[in-house]
Parts: structure tokens; C-alpha cells; sequence
């Protein structure tokens, strides 16, 4: 709910569009690397993903959330299974107060 909430449901249409993108970053990110929710000072949202060691910051993006897609994020918990992880992650370890504190400070 809230500001972040509305800012979801504008760029990307509901919060399950979101999840489906956000989770495709990190799927289609190659070996090593983050899936980010990142904001723009207009409060616009964009799902990107980077390799290595590279953040949205070096472009001047703020970002509000990351999925760590390195395999030492998952491997003891699921080998080597990363779609099973991103789905628990999305799904259940999201600080979703954290993401909307985050994002108020980006658009601030």
C-alpha cells in the first residue's frame, strides 16, 4: 500500500507484473549478478539487471532493491535450482516497509 504501492501499479501495471519481471531479470542475468528495482527521482521504477560487481549507482539510478543472483546466494539452500530461489525470495523475504523507505528517500 502507499506510494510505493502506486508506483508499482504505474510502471509496471500490478504488483505480480512486477514480480514476473523482477524475477526474469534475475533468471536471464548470466552467471554471476543482481536483478534490481531501481528509482528514478520522479518516483518512475524500472527492473534491471547487471553483472559482477556493477550497480545501477555507476549510472546514476537509485535503487531500492536487489536480488543477489550470485550462486553462493543459493547453492547451500537449493543447489543449483535459481528459480526456486528467486521465488522464495520474491515471495517471502522481501522487506516490503524497507523497499517503501528506500523509495522515499529516492524520491525525496
Amino acid at each position: 500500500s502507499g506510494k510505493l504501492a502506486e508506483a508499482i501499479n504505474a510502471s509496471f501495471g500490478s504488483l505480480d507484473e512486477f514480480k514476473t519481471q523482477f524475477k526474469n531479470a534475475g533468471a536471464t542475468q548470466f552467471g554471476s549478478g543482481w536483478a534490481w528495482l531501481v528509482s528514478d527521482k520522479a518516483g518512475k521504477l524500472t527492473v534491471e539487471k547487471t553483472p559482477n560487481a556493477v550497480t545501477p549507482i555507476v549510472e546514476g539510478k537509485t535503487p531500492i532493491l536487489t536480488m543477489d543472483v550470485w550462486e553462493h546466494a543459493y547453492y547451500l539452500d537449493v543447489q543449483n535450482r535459481r528459480p526456486d530461489y528467486m521465488n522464495t525470495f520474491v515471495e517471502k523475504l522481501i522487506d516490503w516497509d524497507s523497499v517503501g523507505k528506500r523509495f522515499e528517500a529516492a524520491t525525496a
